[in-house]
């Protein structure tokens, strides 16, 4: 019995570094310009890998249809 508040104590510490490690860190929207500039090397190399321009509009706006854009 006299070694369970350190047992209780330690699993504690493990369950705070498991939420601080797999919790989202930020709520809310980034700002457009943030998002822009994370998709964008995505996107060159779409066009690099899919031949074209043309490709990537297409795949991007039968995208947004499919999420109601």
């Amino acid at each position: 019995m006299a070694h369970t508040a350190s047992r209780t104590a330690l699993r504690t510490q493990g369950r705070k570094a498991y939420i601080a490690a797999f919790r989202p860190r930020r709520q809310g929207q980034r700002h457009p310009l943030v998002a822009t500039a994370m998709v964008l090397p995505l996107a060159a190399l779409l066009v690099v890998a899919f031949g074209g321009w043309e490709a990537v509009v297409t795949q991007a706006s039968s995208v947004g249809v499919m999420l109601g854009r």
